[in-house]
């Protein structure tokens, strides 16, 4: 084909307006199933604590009648134990003739760089309280605070690869040897779980590992009681009926991906100090200055109740 002399196209014409989606897309995930399922507290100060504490084992238990007490039982105080809050921040500086420029996806830049950086906040939370093996600190002039995640608190109720430790009470594990999570590994896990007294209702994995118990054996004929219909076949593992009722299975893109963890929700809260807030920094020259922070750690309530498959294979 030929294009007839002189045409006039667009490749040689002034003035052409662009063509901008007046949206912005951005597929980042934001879903944080860890710090939305579990509780909220406040604090008042950087280093919180709580009490644990256990009953005595069950024991056979008959005396005669009028019996008297020469010897009691010894009183076994309660455990203190706590965690510190850790400073999350993100900030930004934005030339003030943005604010009266005509921006294609938003109407004002700082609004929209306000709740970008607010949700990027929302994922490092998610990141820090159950995806990283870093000790509780309490932090000094020269190095930040931190609070322990979620790996480092479990420790009654694991399955460890090879030289791996649940260092517990807010320590730094040490990784073992990777190995591939199978039902063998869990069920022992989840049933120390329950006989400690904890009524999990969740397994939070990586994506790798998700996919591996979807084909456990047997689960797609395990059975599910749908609440408001007839029974339903579970093809792919998002209810694990086990011995001790049906678990969640949920997914995590921030988790351990290396570690399965065994939660009752309600043992688990994230105690906050500051919440998320915007702070106008000082203003020198034509631009203006914004942090947005949250300060926050996690409250673990007493770590018998929970579990974990520690050194999942993940890739």
């Amino acid at each position: 084909m030929a294009v007839v002399t002189n045409t006039f196209t667009r490749y040689a014409a002034i003035g052409i307006r662009e063509e901008l989606a007046n949206v912005i897309f951005n597929i980042s995930p934001q879903e944080t199933p860890f710090v939305s399922n579990i509780g909220k507290k406040t604090v008042k100060n950087t280093y919180f604590e709580w009490q644990t504490d256990v009953l005595a084992n069950a024991a056979a238990n008959a005396h005669i009648d009028g019996d008297d007490i020469s010897s009691f039982n010894a009183v076994v105080p309660t455990s203190r134990i706590g965690n510190y809050t850790q400073i999350m921040r993100k900030d930004f500086v934005l030339a003030d003739n943005l604010e009266v420029i005509n921006e294609a996806g938003r109407k004002s830049e700082r609004a929209y760089q306000i709740t970008k950086t607010g949700n990027e906040l929302k994922r490092d939370l998610e990141h820090n309280l159950c995806g990283l093996n870093v000790a509780k600190s309490a932090g000094a002039l020269a190095a930040a605070r931190k609070t322990g995640g979620l790996g480092t608190w479990i420790a009654t109720n694991t399955a460890v690869g090879t030289n791996g430790t649940g260092a517990g009470n807010g320590a730094a594990r040490v990784n073992g040897t990777l190995r591939a999570i199978t039902e063998v590994i869990l069920k022992p896990v989840l049933q120390a779980t329950w006989t400690q007294g904890g009524n999990p209702g969740m397994l939070m994995v990586g994506p790798h590992v998700k996919t591996v118990i979807s084909g456990f054996a047997g689960i797609a004929a395990q059975r599910y009681q749908a609440p408001d219909g007839p029974t339903t076949i579970i093809g792919a593992a998002d209810v694990y009926v086990s011995d001790f009722g049906s678990i969640n299975i949920v997914p995590n893109r921030f988790s351990n991906p290396r570690d399965a963890f065994i939660i009752d929700t309600d043992l688990l809260s994230v105690a906050t100090l500051r919440p998320i807030q915007v702070t106008d920094l000082a203003k020198t020259g034509d631009a203006s200055k914004s942090m947005t922070l949250v300060e926050a750690g996690l409250q673990v309530d007493n770590e018998k109740g929970l579990g974990c498959v520690y050194d999942c294979t993940h890739s």
